[in-house]
């Protein structure tokens, strides 16, 4: 295996881990290319049929995206092989200090339109208990460092488990993804969505603490020390399950879908439009660990596989930052008049371009990492 230097050592790269994470990283952003055809206005906004209908087959096969980047992360960091205050260390520094930057830089940064206003005091004091709304994909980082707070105690565990107390888990875990799903039935059956202990003062139910997005951490540990195909089996087991799984997400939003358009309703009906597309859902989970399958057969670095180091090595500032550059490529490219695919996509694109632009030069100031991750 060919050896890329990251910025702080020399070690061999795991080379279908980057393309995966440069690949996951675009789709996060086209995903927040897609939001404006369904989000606005009251809450809920589409325009057309068509609109609709991009939007569910397109955004519903991008659910994988961050279960992706929990799955790469947790790939390469479970077991842990350092000391609990090492490991904490790092991921203060990468982490959770460019996450303070960033949050900071949205709360006093001019953008959304606001005409070169920002309302600093009430950015702050909502970003003292909780993410501001015009940072809300920063919701992903708090969910991440909460997983890295829970990998050193999870840790011991997948180094003593055996192969089959694992896939129990993971089996349990798999039928925590179809919980909403239940709440709808008891819904039906008993007029309100709690399922197995879970009432109004009780949020914890039974399986409260299977569930959630670390079941994707056990699932990477267990693809990595137990999964070792030939590319005939892996695509076997991995395209059923993708298929599997983007029907279980896309056609639960397509038969929501209403009759007639444009529609401009409060985030209620987004919400319920939403039901199969939670990145914990059975079909993301399954889209998930299908899609990690098969980047699992890349051996070998091609041509281009120094692009992809530098969007992998970049993809958290990259993620950090692309709103700022989102919002205003968005804005020019809908003025095109290209029509709803390419509006998301080439949106996506150049704004993907113009992350990774920024995200470079900063990475060549002093102490970057800091800043970019």
């Amino acid at each position: 295996m060919q050896e890329y230097p990251t910025s702080n050592s020399s070690a061999k790269r795991i080379v279908f881990l980057d393309y995966l994470r440069a690949v996951a990283c675009f789709m996060v952003i086209l995903v927040h290319c897609i939001e404006p055809f369904y989000l606005g206005g009251e809450g809920t906004y589409i325009a057309s049929y068509s609109d609709a209908c991009w939007v569910a087959f397109v955004n519903s096969f991008l659910r994988v995206a961050v279960p992706l980047f929990v799955m790469t992360s947790s790939y390469l960091l479970m077991p842990i092989t350092t000391d609990t205050e090492t490991f904490y260390r790092r991921r203060f520094q990468r982490v959770v200090i460019p996450f303070i930057v960033w949050s900071l830089a949205y709360a006093f940064i001019p953008m959304w339109g606001s005409g070169g206003e920002v309302a600093v005091g009430d950015n702050l004091a909502q970003l003292s208990i909780n993410l501001m709304w015009h940072s809300g994909h920063l919701w992903y980082v708090y969910m991440i460092i909460g997983i890295y707070l829970f990998m050193p105690i999870l840790s011991p565990w997948l180094e003593r488990v055996t192969k089959r107390g694992e896939e129990a888990f993971i089996l349990v875990w798999l039928f925590t993804t179809a919980i909403p799903f239940f709440r709808e039935l008891a819904r039906v059956v008993r007029g309100t969505a709690e399922v197995w202990g879970e009432a109004s003062w009780n949020e914890f139910g039974l399986f409260y603490y299977f569930s959630g997005f670390i079941g994707f951490v056990v699932a990477a540990h267990y693809i990595r020390k137990y999964v070792d195909w030939g590319a005939k089996k892996t695509i076997t087991v991995a395209l059923p399950m993708i298929v599997a799984g983007y029907l279980a997400t896309a056609l639960p939003f397509y038969l929501q879908l209403p009759d007639n358009y444009p529609i401009n309703e409060s985030i209620d009906l987004a919400v319920k439009l939403e039901l199969s597309w939670d990145f914990t859902n059975t079909g993301a989970a399954l889209m998930t660990i299908g899609v990690f399958l098969l980047f699992k057969l890349i051996k070998r670095p091609c041509k281009v596989y120094p692009l992809f180091y530098e969007l992998s090595r970049l993809s958290y500032g990259v993620y950090l930052l692309h709103m700022f550059v989102l919002v205003a490529v968005f804005d020019i490219v809908k003025g095109w008049e290209i029509g709803t695919a390419l509006t998301m996509f080439v949106s996506a694109l150049l704004t993907y371009i113009g992350s990774f632009v920024v995200a470079k030069l900063l990475s060549l100031l002093p102490k970057s990492k800091y800043i970019v991750g």
